[in-house]
């Protein structure tokens, strides 16, 4: 199983929440604090809501990959690597209300991008070690643990 993930930042989760479930004629996969995804298999897609600032306009947090097992993390980590491009990996690492396995890449426009595995679901929203700002190319000191170390999805 592979899809794409398009995880948005939202300025009112739960109208967000009532949109998207009316868009996909279907409720949330998971519903935490501040966070919701739908996962859809027609189109295969994980879309992931994260609660913004009031006020603000939608925007792009980042863009993922999920795939099936961390033996395609490590494969997409290897061929990413092999076509010169600098990745930045994170292997049991709590993010999202899940346990996952990464590794995160940059766009040309900086976007951040993820190949992951949820490896089993948790309670807690989580901690990363990189996030946006340990993401190849990301932060001011491009070093991965850049930032605050919240996970990606807890940053803009």
């Amino acid at each position: 199983m592979s899809r794409t993930q398009l995880a948005l930042r939202v300025s009112d989760l739960e109208a967000s929440i009532t949109f998207y479930s009316k868009l996909f004629n279907t409720e949330p996969a998971k519903r935490r604090a501040g966070y919701a995804n739908f996962a859809l298999a027609e189109p295969p897609l994980k879309l992931v809501l994260i609660e913004g600032e009031p006020g603000q306009e939608t925007r792009l947090d980042h863009l993922g990959v999920e795939v099936g097992s961390s033996d395609h993390v490590t494969a997409a980590t290897e061929r990413l690597q092999d076509a010169g491009l600098a990745t930045f990996e994170e292997n049991d690492t709590s993010c999202c209300y899940a346990l996952q396995d990464k590794v995160w890449v940059r766009g040309p426009g900086e976007e951040p991008w993820e190949v992951y595995v949820v490896k089993a679901d948790s309670d807690t929203y989580g901690k990363s070690t990189g996030g946006q700002d340990g993401v190849p190319g990301g932060g001011a000191d491009e070093t991965p643990g850049g930032g605050a170390g919240d996970c990606v999805c807890g940053r803009a």
